[in-house]
């Protein structure tokens, strides 16, 4: 089995700064899948670009230094389940940009805490309590609130945007229950190998290239995107506790809503400034608790995309 890794010196503020700037990497990562949409390249393709390129990056910098070591895994039924989650994160997300504002994609996935904490009963046998189950039902009205099913304004990949979440819940429990046994390097190649491999079969039979600079810039800039700011959250971690950086990740619908806004003039609606407090707010709470409670805490966004 690989050795441990010990964690650098704490550094709390350098650890809460390089995560802000992992957000603020994982919306470009969603800007940017929308973006390919809209110049006309396959959603299977964008996910595809996404992985591939993470993948050549992750290889291109460790394969020289470790080689073959930066495949050896202590647990590869985990990476695979990791892998597996994330994907479906990854396709359910992309789809949904392409027909949601950045804005509301956004904050259906901060309802991800939520899931888990309900899914941490039955898969890792932990105990919940009524405060957190509470807090659960109040964010998913909040949720009820933004998606408004049955409405004029629901549109269907909002269920997408929901499964997203609930697939990342999946990735980080399968993360926890690997904690320790992989190298981040390590970790980060069988994300982006099992990706490649599936998607690939999809992706190359209905190959689009883009045709104007924009797209260019987006169709490379979403694999860079996605793994610098995997690299940065998992530094960031390193530098500070997971219960220091946790709160920040919230601040990401800053950065989605001046995306929306620059990039593809899209605004918030008044559903979403009444239902995205609420669902934070739960996320928040829950936060808290399992602070009081001394469980292991994640962040809502990381690592998602």
């Amino acid at each position: 089995m690989p050795p441990a890794f010990a964690p650098p010196p704490e550094r709390r503020l350098l650890g809460i700064g390089l995560a802000l700037l992992a957000y603020f990497m994982f919306t470009g990562i969603d800007s940017s899948a929308k973006w390919l949409g809209l110049v006309g390249i396959p959603f299977m393709q964008i996910v595809f670009l996404r992985y591939v390129i993470h993948l050549g990056l992750v290889s291109a910098i460790n394969l020289p230094q470790q080689g073959l070591a930066l495949l050896r895994t202590g647990n590869m039924r985990l990476q695979i389940l990791r892998s597996v989650s994330l994907l479906g994160a990854s396709v359910s997300n992309f789809i949904a940009v392409q027909y949601l504002p950045l804005t509301v994609t956004g904050a259906i996935a901060f309802t991800m805490p939520l899931i888990l904490c309900a899914l941490s009963v039955p898969l890792l046998g932990e105990s919940v309590g009524w405060r957190r189950w509470t807090a659960i039902g109040v964010g998913f009205i909040g949720v009820l609130i933004i998606v408004r099913p049955g409405g004029d304004a629901f549109h269907p990949a909002s269920l997408l945007s929901l499964f997203g979440a609930v697939s990342s819940a999946f990735y980080f429990i399968f993360t926890r229950q690997a904690s320790g046994i992989d190298s981040p390097a390590t970790s980060q190649f069988y994300l982006g190998i099992f990706a490649t491999v599936v998607l690939a079969p999809f992706a190359l039979t209905n190959w689009v290239w883009p045709v104007s600079i924009d797209g260019w810039t987006a169709f490379f800039a979403i694999g860079v995107f996605g793994f610098v700011g995997h690299q940065l959250i998992t530094v960031a971690y390193g530098f500070a506790p997971a219960a220091v950086i946790a709160p920040f990740s919230y601040l990401q619908i800053i950065f989605m809503t001046l995306s929306g806004w620059l990039i593809f003039a899209q605004l918030p609606d008044n559903a979403l400034y009444l239902g995205a407090p609420i669902v934070i707010g739960s996320g928040l709470y829950i936060w808290l608790r399992e602070r009081k409670l001394a469980k292991p805490i994640v962040t809502p966004i990381a690592e998602l995309r």
